[in-house]
């Protein structure tokens, strides 16, 4: 599948969740008016074109200009199409298959400077594809053999942070038989909501069914004091209680009271986020 289909594919899937229309018309329309804050004026016939060149495939691809491109990964949350094109991953709901992320330090040379960001997507059969570049640039017998080993032996190395927040351990990799994302149930900690397989875990925890979109995007922003209008517009929500307002990074309800989360105006960002 190629790039911008893909992007396509997330803007159309987004639209029915945010508006829950499914007809082509109406996602046109929705995307129409609703993209205009991200400064986007197309029409509704154009988004229809782009319905039926990226969704059915019942016209040849068409060539969106880079701008469109860049508005339109915004809207899903990236920084531009480049941003999208290289840390996109596709979710498969259905597909069996495990995340392998390798981190290194800026510091460490035991690997090569390449393997800084690999993501590889294992399925259950007994063999992945090696990632093209390591095929042309090659790694060392002891770091391949270790590779291996992490990979097909399960070897679970926790991400740890040292004392400056902006480092990340100097290696760290996680492979787990089951996926956070494929547990029954979820609770909400504060902060973000933690996965578990247990339908009670006390009277003080409120346990509730798994809600993929929610346990991966909706988290608290503790430190409203880093946001501003230009990295907070159209990317944050809140909810004012008590005189309050609380941010958080994903559309929904607040987990602590259920109230519905409302998009965070750039009067709301500039007044309660900011130092």
């Amino acid at each position: 599948m190629s790039k911008k289909k893909l992007l396509f594919t997330e803007v159309f899937e987004q639209a029915k969740r945010e508006s829950d229309k499914t007809s082509k018309n109406g996602l046109a329309m929705y995307l129409k008016v609703h993209l205009e804050t991200f400064k986007l004026f197309l029409d509704e016939k154009t988004f229809s074109r782009y319905y039926d060149s990226f969704i059915t495939g019942i016209k040849n691809e068409t060539n969106p200009d880079p701008d469109t491109l860049d508005k339109l990964s915004q809207y899903i949350g990236y920084k531009n199409f480049a941003e999208f094109s290289t840390t996109f991953v596709k979710r498969e709901e259905d597909a069996n298959k495990t995340t392998v992320k390798i981190s290194v330090d800026h510091d460490e040379e035991s690997l090569t400077e390449k393997l800084s960001k690999i993501i590889i997507n294992i399925t259950n059969e007994q063999h992945f594809k090696m990632p093209e570049f390591i095929k042309k640039n090659g790694l060392g017998i002891l770091e391949m053999t270790l590779l291996l080993i992490f990979v097909t032996g399960g070897v679970v190395f926790p991400k740890t942070k040292n004392n400056s927040q902006s480092s990340e351990s100097s290696f760290s990799l996680s492979f787990l038989g089951k996926s956070d994302q494929d547990k029954k149930y979820m609770y909400w900690d504060g902060e973000r909501y933690i996965a578990t397989d247990s339908g009670s875990l006390g009277p003080q925890v409120e346990v509730i069914p798994m809600d993929k979109e929610d346990f991966l995007y909706l988290k608290k922003i503790n430190r409203p004091d880093t946001l501003t209008v230009n990295n907070a517009l159209h990317k944050v929500w809140y909810d004012k209680s008590n005189n309050e307002v609380e941010f958080f990074t994903s559309f929904g309800r607040n987990p602590e009271n259920g109230k519905t989360l409302k998009e965070a105006t750039e009067y709301i960002i500039e007044t309660y986020g900011g130092e």
